[in-house]
């Protein structure tokens, strides 16, 4: 499988992640290309089992007929219990990023690896409540944190404030490389104080693909993130 350029990841700066959860799926293909025509690099893929999380989403198959039509980096979200068996299925179909749950994990280091070793990146992802410390063991492993913003299996859920001084948290322990990824409830009420606090990239669904303009609500979302990163600074 050919991977395609990490720059979504390795380049500094506001990126965003529109989600395809939230996408006409009667006319997903439509939708996915005209947001990567106006720009977005990366496409967040919300994988859902139904037991990690009280839904059910879609899967590999899915993915690889849409790996086919974009040339975005794919950020497969694995919302599932066991991410290291099913790995390996979603970087054949297409997939550039595999982010895992640490509330799974009995031995993520041992995920991390594996992941890698399959030729993708790796992130790992916190629920609202799960502690900054829980992924101290692996935080210089991987290549991004996702910080969920609402508790993970729907989308179009109410913002959570109180993740932000874990969002500052993390980022202040991160390597110039490294992404942080903030998912839940990003809006344009929202993504201000998420990029704020330090995240960098931002995943939004209902947002953008429920808008009746998605290119330009995505437009409008990245411009608010940066307004609030070059004025904080």
């Amino acid at each position: 499988m050919t991977t395609r350029p990490d720059f979504a990841l390795r380049n500094p700066g506001i990126r965003m992640a529109p989600s395809l959860l939230s996408v006409d799926f009667a006319n997903a293909e439509r939708g996915v290309a005209a947001i990567e025509k106006a720009g977005a690099p990366i496409l967040h893929l919300d994988v859902m089992d139904g037991h990690f999380v009280p839904n059910i989403s879609f899967g590999a198959p899915i993915i690889k007929s849409l790996r086919r039509r974009s040339k975005m980096y794919f950020d497969a979200h694995l919302m599932i219990e066991e991410p290291k068996k099913y790995a390996e299925s979603f970087v054949e179909a297409g997939c550039d990023l595999i982010t895992f749950h640490i509330e799974v994990a009995k031995d993520p280091a041992d995920i991390v690896d594996h992941i890698h070793s399959l030729g993708a990146s790796v992130g790992v992802s916190l629920n609202p409540t799960t502690p900054a410390s829980e992924i101290e063991a692996i935080i210089e492993k991987v290549d991004m944190v996702l910080i969920m913003s609402v508790w993970p299996g729907f989308g179009g859920q109410k913002f959570i404030a109180d993740v932000l001084p874990k969002v500052a948290e993390i980022k202040s322990r991160l390597a110039p490389h490294q992404r942080l990824q903030i998912d839940g409830g990003i809006d344009p009420t929202t993504i201000a104080g998420a990029a704020a606090a330090g995240a960098d990239t931002f995943v939004a669904g209902t947002a953008i693909f429920r808008q009746d303009d998605p290119p330009a609500a995505m437009k409008n979302l990245h411009d608010l993130a940066q307004a609030a990163v070059t004025g904080a600074s």
